[in-house]
């Protein structure tokens, strides 16, 4: 058995089912889950007649680097979006989601053999962060270094807190822009520092943009290839986007996705993929084509976040510190001090059982680093159900908190 396993800690919601095992919820309430960032918006009617037009694509194995026409889509919808003309045939590859595809691509560019300085092979990971990127590290035989989140700065991560030594034998940097669970986008200026870094230690940086295109500002977030581009590194050299189709078009079950950007990075991914037996459903990437070109509804879902967040926001910053976010579908709240002592399992376990409203403790997202954990005194609420369903949860978590104050 490969003993790098052992290394692997139990995902967050894992957790979270063992610390309420015990909790029977008030019958009173029916359930109301924020816990799991699901979208639940309804997919798309275009994506669903595409994957039923196309269902005699199944009588041929799909090829790893996809077809022609879905790299095109992809590289027509980066030209669209950000300005950039990327090399379909080189520079894009599609995946199958973007979880996916950040866990292998650790298992591509890692060699644990090659450590530096230092103790051994480092990934470089955003805390709180998503834990495919600790595993992925861990099983490409690499050890963690953590950036933790900083409240002063809307919760980016504070790359400073990573010491010379540290990055000097680091192989891949993952970054999450839009954050998640913040919602923090990363400025230009944050771009150019990971650059030079990556230029003067030679890292790959793997770029998970996949809440890009949910919203609340006027100007929609940076990519790290548009910031590549703007800084005049057309060659996007040791980097690597990610993107996917399930928070954009609403198809978290289509698996679908992709990656673009550093052609000599993009054909040893293509390598590693083809052996993994990584390619494409041919319906899904039929579905993805039609997905791609389509830009209208993806406008009405960011409509429907946005008017979403405009009525639960501040009815929960009543209660809980919390404020509208750069981007994602999550708010990262504060629990006040005088409610369950500001314990961030304390609370989602007691509004469990009190309300029936499943919240993510903030402490379950992050480990301990540089002497605290950057999650614990906040929980993450997902605002993926419709509206009416997300104001009831925020009517009975602003309940709950209210309990408090009166006692």
């Amino acid at each position: 058995m490969n003993p790098l396993l052992d290394k692997l800690h139990p995902y967050p919601f894992e957790r979270l089912r063992a610390l309420t095992k015990d909790i029977a919820p008030n019958p009173a309430y029916r359930p109301i889950s924020l816990g799991i960032g699901e979208p639940k918006h309804p997919a798309p009617k275009l994506i669903e007649e595409a994957l039923m037009a196309s269902l005699k694509s199944l009588s041929a194995y799909p090829a790893t680097a996809g077809e022609p026409k879905l790299r095109e889509a992809i590289s027509a919808w980066l030209q669209r979006r950000y300005g950039l003309s990327l090399d379909a045939a080189t520079q894009v590859l599609p995946v199958n989601g973007s979880r996916e595809a950040l866990f292998a691509l650790a298992q591509t560019v890692i060699d644990p053999r090659r450590g530096g300085a230092g103790t051994g092979a480092t990934v470089v990971c955003p805390n709180p962060f998503y834990q495919i990127y600790e595993g992925a590290a861990l099983l490409a035989g690499a050890q963690t270094a953590f950036a933790n989140s900083d409240p002063a700065r809307n919760f980016a991560a504070n790359w400073s807190q990573i010491d010379e030594t540290t990055w000097a034998r680091t192989q891949l940097l993952y970054t999450c822009s839009p954050g998640n669970p913040t919602g923090a986008v990363m400025p230009l200026e944050e771009w150019e520092a990971l650059f030079a870094l990556s230029d003067k230690h030679g890292f790959v940086i793997a770029s998970d943009e996949c809440y890009s295109e949910i919203y609340f500002r006027d100007e929609a977030p940076l990519s790290g290839l548009e910031a590549a581009a703007k800084l005049g590194r057309s060659d996007f050299r040791n980097l690597i986007a990610f993107t996917s189709l399930s928070k954009r078009s609403n198809v978290p079950g289509m698996r679908s996705g992709f990656v673009a950007g550093d052609a000599a990075l993009i054909k040893k991914f293509l390598l590693y993929r083809t052996y993994h037996g990584s390619a494409m459903n041919p319906m899904v990437q039929a579905a993805s084509i039609a997905a791609w070109n389509d830009e209208a509804h993806v406008v009405a879902n960011r409509e429907e976040y946005r008017a979403k967040f405009a009525r639960v926001t501040p009815l929960l910053a009543q209660v809980l510190d919390v404020a509208l976010p750069d981007a994602s579908f999550y708010l990262w709240a504060g629990v006040p001090a005088h409610v369950c002592g500001g314990d961030d399992i304390a609370f989602a376990q007691q509004l469990l059982a009190q309300y029936n409203v499943t919240v993510l403790p903030g402490s379950l997202l992050a480990r301990e680093a540089h002497g605290l954990n950057p999650g614990a005194g906040r929980v993450r609420l997902a605002l993926v159900a419709d509206q009416a369903e997300c104001l009831e949860a925020a009517q009975r978590i602003v309940e709950f908190v209210s309990s408090f104050s009166s006692k």
